[in-house]
């Protein structure tokens, strides 16, 4: 009973990382996507547990984020298949 309680608070607490706002930070958690995005996003660094610090959101167009140091962009559609919880 306390996992299912635990896990339920957990996902209510995740949100895509396109609603992260510019300046902010958040905890990669998980992805909505298949083995080929999954693939893509663990070769850029995005695995569970890392940082990332948001970098320019607009709400329109890419995001421009960094994730150890290194700066990339992701769309606004591989963004909403990112979960993570923010952190700062």
């Amino acid at each position: 009973m306390k996992w299912n309680y635990y896990h339920k608070k957990l996902e209510m607490s995740l949100m895509p990382l396109s609603s992260i706002q510019t300046g902010k930070r958040a905890r990669f958690v998980s992805i909505e996507g298949g083995h080929e995005l999954r693939s893509r996003l663990s070769a850029m660094g995005l695995i569970p547990g890392v940082e990332i610090n948001v970098l320019r959101n607009s709400s329109r167009g890419p995001l421009l984020i960094s994730v150890m140091g290194s700066s990339m962009m992701l769309g606004q559609g591989m963004a909403e298949k990112i979960l993570v919880k923010q952190i700062g």
